[in-house]
C-alpha cells in the first residue's frame, strides 16, 4: 500500500472509531439492586410465635438493568428489567417470575413525557403510594391492612401502556391501561388507573384512581402478583372472601408538608369490591358491593443527616355485606400503629427497626370473627398481633 493510501486508511480508522466512540457515548446501561435482609418477630402466627429470617423489611431485595438511548431531538429510548429475589434461599420472587417487579420499555422527551410499554405499576403506587409510611420508614409491615388499596404495589399490572407526563409548573399527571387480552371480551382482565401529583415548596400531594375488572382471574390484577397462567390466592381474610367481585375499584389521595427536619403526612382511599359473586361461587347476595375506608396519619423526624424515627396510625373499616341467604356479615374495622427508626451507615447502606401493632373488631371477608393481620404476616388467631423487624438494607 502507498502513502497515500496508508493516510487514507487511517483516516478512515478514525473516523470509525469516532463514531462508535460517539454511539457509546448516547447509550448507558445500569445494572443496580438492593439487598434488604434481616430478624422478624410475629406474636401470633396461627396462634404461635414466630422467630424468623425475613428478606424484604423496607425494600424488596433485587437486581435490574435500566437503560437509554439518546435519538436526538431531547427524544430517548428506555427500559427497565427488575427482578425480585429472596436472599436468605436464592429463589426468584413473585411466582418465580424472571423480572416479575418490571419490565418495558418506551420513549421519553423532556417536553412531552414518557410513554411505556410492559409490566408496571399503577398510578395508585405512583401518585398516592409514596405519601404512606409503608414505602418509607414502615416497610411492608407498616403498609395498610392487606395493602388493599394497592398502594405498595403488592399487585403489579401486565400487558401495560402508561404515559407520565413532564413536571409542569409543580404539576404531573399520567395513566396506565392493560389489555385483558381475552378474545371476545375486551373487558375482562383489563387494567386501567389515572393520576396526578403537585408539589410547591414544602407542600405535595396526590391523587389516583384504580378499576380492575374480572382482578381474581388468571391475568387479571391480583393474579399479576405471581403469573399470568393461574388465579391469584390471594390469602389475607381481610378482603379473600371478597375476591369473586366482577370490579375492584380504588381511590386514593395522599398529602405531606415539611417543615425543618418534620414531614407530617396523611392519605386516604375508598376500595370497593363491585358485583360479587359474578366472578364466581360466592356466600354473599349475588351483586352485592364491599366498600372499605382507609385512612392514615404518619409523621416522621430527621433527628440527625444519619437518622430518620417515625410513627403512624391506620384505620381500616368496612361496612356491612348482605348475604344470599338474607342475613349479612357486619362490619370490620383494623386499628394499626406502628414506629420505626432508620439509621444510615453510608449513601447506600442502612439499618432500621420497624414494629407494628394491629387490632381488628367485627366480622371478617370470610364470615368469620376479624382477627388481627399485619401486612405480609400469617394471620393472628385472636384479635390483636405485634411484628416487629430489625433489618439491614443494602443498595448498590
Amino acid at each position: 500500500m502507498n502513502g497515500k493510501g496508508l493516510v487514507f486508511a487511517a483516516a478512515g480508522a478514525m473516523v470509525i472509531a469516532a463514531i462508535s466512540n460517539t454511539a457509546s457515548a448516547q447509550s448507558n446501561v445500569t445494572l443496580y439492586g438492593i439487598i434488604d435482609d434481616g430478624l422478624l418477630f410475629n406474636s401470633n402466627a396461627g396462634g404461635h410465635r414466630l422467630y424468623a429470617m425475613a428478606s424484604g423489611g423496607l425494600s424488596g431485595s433485587r437486581f435490574g438493568l435500566r437503560g437509554s438511548e439518546d435519538l436526538g431531538g431531547g427524544l430517548k429510548t428506555i427500559f427497565v428489567l427488575e427482578n425480585g429475589f429472596d436472599p436468605n434461599t436464592g429463589r426468584l420472587g413473585l411466582g418465580g417470575l424472571m423480572f416479575g417487579r418490571q419490565a418495558y420499555m418506551g420513549m421519553s422527551g423532556a417536553q412531552v413525557g414518557t410513554v411505556t410499554a410492559g409490566r408496571q405499576y399503577d398510578s395508585m403506587v405512583d401518585y398516592v403510594g409514596a405519601f404512606q409510611v409503608g414505602t418509607q420508614w414502615g416497610g411492608s409491615l407498616g403498609s395498610h391492612p392487606g395493602d388493599l388499596d394497592n398502594s405498595t404495589n403488592s399487585y403489579r399490572t401486565n400487558n401495560t401502556v402508561k404515559y407520565a407526563s413532564p413536571k409542569l409548573n409543580g404539576l404531573s399527571f399520567g395513566g396506565t391501561y392493560s389489555f385483558g387480552g381475552i378474545s371476545g371480551d375486551f373487558t375482562q382482565n383489563q387494567i386501567w388507573s389515572l393520576g396526578a401529583g403537585y408539589t410547591a415548596g414544602n407542600l405535595a400531594l396526590g391523587i389516583a384512581y384504580l378499576n380492575a375488572r374480572t382482578p381474581s382471574n388468571a391475568g387479571g390484577l391480583f393474579g399479576n402478583s405471581t403469573s399470568t397462567t393461574t388465579p391469584a390466592a390471594v390469602t389475607t381474610p381481610i378482603y379473600s372472601g371478597f375476591v369473586s367481585s366482577n370490579t375492584y375499584q380504588v381511590i386514593g389521595a395522599g398529602g405531606s408538608y415539611t417543615v425543618g427536619s418534620a414531614t407530617a403526612g396523611a392519605t386516604y382511599s375508598n376500595i370497593k369490591f363491585m358485583n360479587l359473586g359474578a366472578n364466581g361461587a360466592t356466600i354473599f347476595s349475588r351483586g352485592e358491593t364491599a366498600t372499605f375506608n382507609n385512612s392514615e396519619i404518619n409523621f416522621k423526624y430527621q433527628l440527625t443527616p444519619a437518622l430518620v424515627l417515625g410513627t403512624a396510625f391506620d384505620y381500616t373499616v368496612r361496612g356491612s355485606v348482605a348475604l344470599a341467604n338474607g342475613s349479612d356479615i357486619g362490619k370490620a374495622r383494623y386499628y394499626q400503629g406502628s414506629v420505626g427508626a432508620d439509621y444510615y451507615l453510608s449513601k447506600r447502606t442502612d439499618i432500621y427497626a420497624v414494629g407494628v401493632y394491629q387490632k381488628a373488631s367485627g366480622t371478617d371477608s370470610q364470615n368469620r370473627s376479624a382477627v388481627a393481620t399485619i401486612t405480609q404476616m400469617s394471620p393472628s388467631s385472636t384479635d390483636r398481633q405485634v411484628a416487629v423487624r430489625i433489618g439491614f438494607r443494602h443498595k448498590f
